[in-house]
């Protein structure tokens, strides 16, 4: 048996079960069929393989196998890296992918055909043309069947300059409202590799994939993008490697490895390592079907299922594991939450609710979800009066929530201040074209009491922000979108809750739900509401 097909057998587990830091390798298959397939693949052990890009839009890549590595081409041929060698790769006579831009504008359930063909008539009858796109995957394991698809309804574009045309006229961004890229044309270019010694020892069209006999430490890695702790670290990966071209023609590194191995570096990134067992259990469950949700749903057009980034999940490779993080994912392997109907639930999480979570449809503008609705964060749950009245109340208290008497709890994060004087707002709100701003108001609110439409009124005219992202974003990113506005001389005070969307877990809550001795069974059934556990693998 050859040395390649008896190494995709053995991670499989057709042989003996991988390591944590071996690669998955693939019995019968050819490795470089999954990357930039937006698929889910199972190894034979049952547990699905996960793609993700963890340095992209890169003159150059090195990395160092401190074990060695062999190294393989896409005509099946294969070549021995020594222990210790570090070696460069970049991209020759890179191209760009052709791109055709979209504006999706709504998603409907998978299993609603009646209310696809009505809003594919809504749309046409203003005058669009429009297109649908399935996004999510279904796939089984052992057995059980994962559905995460549903529909997008897409309005045909063009050119970026033509997409974002379009969206304007809409009304610029708002949930569900956003550019969406379609693969025209792959991007395309040779992936040369070189040794210290800067001789070329391999080059191939479009990628090469790497099976470190160990680890691999890729240097310089690219992280925090847009936020303030963005940065360059060398970092450690276990798993495969592939360098490949992105979609901007320039040089990608795609980190394949089994979706277990993954929630190792995912569960320490997202949540205290020190928190209780039963709050890092719920977050190993909870990273777990975030994963799999997303599948299908994003990076569309790149070569890799996720990102390493907040945007999908932070994963920071090898040296972010933690013994107790790595132990609650082992005691929760398999374990994902479902609906009475089957259907997985995108367990999503926020990292403080400020004392109320939040529906997923006032956020995202998602078919709203029977297990993602907005509920008090209290360990009684009675009830409360309405929202609406008693906000300013609610941010002058903290109503016993969990993610304020969790002594993990930050006090900046479960309530804020944010000040901005007049010209600092104007500066802030000028895309607008409103002007000095003469009033602020919120006009919508979702259940917690988070911002969903923002009126701005200038000097120059009048403007609503839709959506709560778009609302922080506009805002110079705060820290939620729940607060309240106040007037004073010169400038403008926000006083607000809360840190993230709010939508899902509170991590914050779920440590102080196990502080008190709750289990990751009822902190995941507070969150997700009329879901169960499934072990599948």
């Amino acid at each position: 048996m050859g040395t390649l097909l008896l190494a995709l057998l053995w991670a499989t587990g057709a042989v003996v079960e991988a390591g944590p830091t071996e690669p998955p390798r693939f019995a019968g298959r050819n490795p470089f069929d999954l990357l930039g397939s937006h698929r889910v693949e199972l190894g034979e052990d049952g547990a699905p393989l996960v793609t993700v890009g963890i340095a992209r839009d890169q003159d150059e890549v090195a990395i160092r196998f401190p074990g060695g590595a062999i190294l393989h081409l896409p005509d099946g041929r294969r070549q021995d890296v020594p222990p210790g060698a570090r070696l460069r790769f970049s991209v020759r006579h890179g191209t760009p992918a052709q791109l055709f831009h979209h504006v999706q504008v709504e998603q409907i359930p998978f299993e609603d055909r009646e209310g696809l063909v009505r809003a594919r008539v809504r749309w046409e009858a203003q005058g669009h043309r429009v297109r649908t796109k399935v996004l999510g995957a279904a796939f089984a394991i052992a057995g059980h069947m994962v559905d995460t698809r549903r529909h997008a309804i897409l309005l045909e574009g063009g050119s970026r300059e033509e997409a974002e045309a379009i969206l304007a006229k809409l009304g610029g961004p708002a949930p569900m409202r956003e550019i969406f890229e379609e693969v025209v044309r792959p991007a395309a270019g040779r992936i040369e590799v070189r040794d210290e010694e800067d001789r070329v020892i391999a080059s191939a069209e479009a990628a090469v994939y790497l099976e470190p006999l160990g680890t691999a430490r890729v240097e310089a890695v690219e992280h925090d993008m847009g936020h303030a702790a963005h940065g360059r670290e060398d970092r450690t990966y276990g798993g495969g490697l592939f360098v490949t071209v992105d979609a901007g023609g320039r040089t990608a590194v795609v980190n394949l490895l089994r979706l277990e191995d993954l929630l190792r570096g995912i569960v320490p990134a997202e949540i205290f390592a020190a928190a209780p067992s039963a709050a890092l259990r719920a977050q190993a469950v909870a990273a777990r079907g975030e994963v799999l949700a997303k599948i299908g749903a994003r990076h569309l057009s790149d070569p890799f299922h996720l990102c390493a980034e907040q945007h999908c999940q932070v994963y920071k490779g090898l040296g972010a594991e933690h013994p107790r993080t790595n132990a609650a994912v082992r005691e929760t392997a398999g374990l994902l939450l479902f609906g009475p109907d089957g259907k997985l639930v995108d367990t999503v999480y926020s990292s403080t609710c400020g004392g109320h979570t939040e529906n997923n449809e006032a956020v995202w503008g998602t078919p709203p979800s029977p297990h993602l609705r907005g509920r008090p964060d209290i360990w009684w749950e009675g009830d409360l009066p309405p929202v609406g009245a008693d906000l300013e109340a609610r941010l002058e208290s903290d109503e016993e929530a969990m993610c304020a008497s969790s002594s993990f709890a930050r006090p900046e994060k479960f309530r804020w201040t944010r000040e901005f004087s007049d010209a600092a707002l104007a500066e802030r709100v000028a895309p607008l074209g409103v002007g000095e701003v003469v009033q602020m108001e919120v006009r919508e609110r979702g259940v917690s009491g988070r911002a969903t439409v923002l009126r701005i009124v200038g000097t120059r005219g009048a403007a609503e922000v839709r959506g709560e992202l778009a609302i922080r974003r506009l805002l110079g990113n705060l820290n939620s979108s729940l607060f309240v506005v106040d007037r004073l001389l010169g400038r403008w005070r926000l006083r607000g809750a809360g840190w993230g969307h709010g939508v899902g877990m509170c991590q914050m809550g779920a440590i102080g739900r196990a502080e008190r001795g709750a289990d990751h069974v009822a902190i995941l059934r507070h969150y997700y509401p009329g879901a169960e556990l499934r072990k599948l693998y």
